[in-house]
């Protein structure tokens, strides 16, 4: 009999302006939850990527400038890092149009 595999961690979303933290919006959570299993398993490894190394991700420019966008597969995780509040995921999607959907949202807030 095969030991049975650990679960994945799941994806902290402590209070704004902690250090070091992953912040995730109840929005894009509620993206996150709704993927296929295995895009969403596929989705918190990334996390994890970016959470040990923010500078991971493509610095982006122009109106989105600050942001940086991480690439899986056909999704883009578009995030924030700042010294001290950690990495804040700004949305996820898929390439096509995330970066017009989150400038669009960058607008309204």
């Amino acid at each position: 009999m095969r030991p049975a595999k650990p679960a994945s961690p799941p994806v902290a979303r402590p209070h704004a302006g902690t250090p070091g933290r992953l912040r995730v919006p109840d929005d894009v959570a509620e993206v996150i939850r709704g993927l296929h299993p295995q895009i969403k398993h596929k989705v918190r490894a990334a996390l994890r990527t970016i959470l040990s190394a923010p500078d991971t991700g493509k610095p982006l420019r122009d109106e989105l400038a600050g942001l940086r966008s991480f690439r899986l597969g056909h999704l883009r995780i578009v995030y924030r890092h700042g010294t001290t509040t950690g990495v804040e995921v700004v949305a996820i999607g898929p390439r096509r149009r995330i970066y017009e959907d989150t400038l669009r949202r960058l607008k309204a807030q």
